[in-house]
């Protein structure tokens, strides 16, 4: 009788959002409303309300041979109700984009710091909308060690509760094989022992031999260093050794979380001796730092991303999905794998093309006062992406660098805004400035011409 009263009370608020017209990003925001109402059927099931518009299917011509969602960093709750929609949201959305899926990967961070509550938590939205006969596969990550408990105690409590056999682990798919780490406690950096790591030279052997012209799919939580958009928060103990028992098999696709880092930037898939991705997170959006708007900036919290791969043949197709826009992010990346006869495309040095300023772009200030001046120009063309500008204010009668920073061009906006607003802050008052803008794109390529603009601030 009570879950029924819940369920009753849960599906009226959402269905009263949604008649309104909200937006999904003001509905995720505004769900703190209903933190009274306790976890139970009720707000399970009225989760299927929220990506109701999202209808379109992946749109290929013809039957995958594989097919399944790659998700990382969900963060759940001792309490709430937003980091519970945003998951139902992702897997609802998931199923009706892929309603017949084979695997389901979640590759660490299930909760914020490992607590019971925050597992069950997990385990309730997980156990009602998974779909029966993909084949659940879940790491362990960081955070799910910080619950005061020792190292094999954490362990063993993410094992009861999410129903794996062990930390790492290796299954086969419809023939393809799926090898899932476990990072081994809870630093941020994330420690992989070399008994893990001579355990997955042991399975890489196995997988390859069984099929060496198939894919063999690795996951784990903190990057590689050195490799993918992010790695900087990447492992540095063991990490030579793990990387090179990888490279022996050129067919292997990593996927790792950890890093929150967006999907739109190109650099979230790299090639080299294989091929490594970013799977995003659920909870929110990080940036790397230097950068005038931080490495949260506003709307992070919104922010709700993953993967869905497919298998042709030898071709694998990687979709990244925006949960929180309810899109996708750009076009698919397609990856060619047959074994020793690769051919990487997503190299680091992919990219040579200086980004520039459109013919006839313009920039202009468009307020002022006595430290600080906004200005306004057209956003530069790239042929992958604007990363970011070098804004650089000079003083006109000294020709001294007087302020010097680099903003992101929020490439990780949907749509990302143009024209372009930046204030100029640290300014001297009744000064002349000459303000330049240079763009950059996500692989340090700076364009060879630059906006101008002069101004002065107010007395």
């Amino acid at each position: 009788m009570k879950d029924e009263q819940l369920k009753h009370e849960s599906e009226k608020l959402s269905n009263t959002i949604f008649e309104k017209g909200m937006d999904r990003r003001s509905f995720l925001e505004g769900t703190t409303k209903i933190a009274g109402l306790t976890l139970g059927l009720s707000l399970v099931n009225s989760l299927n309300l929220e990506s109701a518009g999202a209808t379109s299917k992946l749109g290929l011509h013809k039957k995958p041979d594989l097919v399944f969602p790659v998700i990382s960093d969900v963060h759940i709750l001792k309490s709430g109700t937003t980091d519970l929609q945003k998951w139902g949201s992702a897997l609802h959305q998931l199923n009706e984009l892929v309603p017949k899926q084979d695997a389901l990967v979640v590759v660490g961070d299930l909760t914020e710091n490992g607590y019971i509550e925050e597992y069950d938590r997990f385990m309730s939205i997980y156990d009602i909308k998974k779909q029966p006969k993909a084949v659940s596969m879940i790491a362990i990550g960081n955070h799910d060690y910080w619950n005061g408990l020792s190292i094999m105690d954490s362990q063993k409590r993410f094992i009861e509760k999410t129903g794996m056999e062990s930390i790492y682990y290796h299954k086969v798919v419809k023939g393809y094989h799926f090898i899932v780490l476990g990072t081994e406690d809870g630093k941020t950096e994330g420690t992989f022992s070399v008994k893990q790591i001579e355990w997955l030279g042991e399975q890489l052997k196995l997988a390859n031999t069984a099929d060496p012209k198939k894919p063999i799919f690795v996951f784990h939580h903190q990057p590689i260093k050195g490799t993918i958009y992010g790695s900087e928060w990447g492992f540095s103990a063991n990490k030579d050794l793990f990387y090179d028992t990888l490279k022996e098999y050129p067919q292997v696709i990593t996927f790792s979380g950890h890093t929150h880092y967006p999907l739109d930037d190109p650099r979230t898939i790299h090639q080299k001796d294989f091929t490594t991705l970013a799977t995003a997170s659920l909870k929110n959006m990080w940036v790397e730092a230097g950068y005038i708007q931080g490495e949260l900036p506003k709307g992070a919290e919104t922010f709700s991303q993953g993967l869905i791969v497919e298998v042709h043949g030898d071709k694998v197709l990687i979709h990244r999905r925006d949960f929180t826009q309810n899109d996708w992010v750009g076009e698919p990346w397609e990856i060619d794998c047959r074994g020793k006869k690769y051919s990487y495309k997503y190299t680091e040095m992919r990219d040579q093309v200086k980004p520039r300023f459109p013919k006839g772009s313009s920039i202009s200030i468009v307020d002022t006062t006595s430290t600080e001046m906004n200005i306004m120009f057209n956003q530069a063309n790239d042929n992958s992406q604007v990363h970011s500008y070098k804004v650089v204010a000079k003083n006109k009668l000294t020709g001294q660098i007087a302020k010097e920073f680099r903003a992101f061009s929020e490439f990780y906006k949907d749509p990302v805004p143009n024209p372009f607003v930046q204030p100029v802050k640290g300014l001297q008052p009744g000064t002349s400035y000459s303000i330049e803008v240079y763009a950059i794109d996500s692989f340090g390529n700076i364009s060879d011409t630059f906006l101008k603009i002069d101004g002065i601030t107010k007395a």
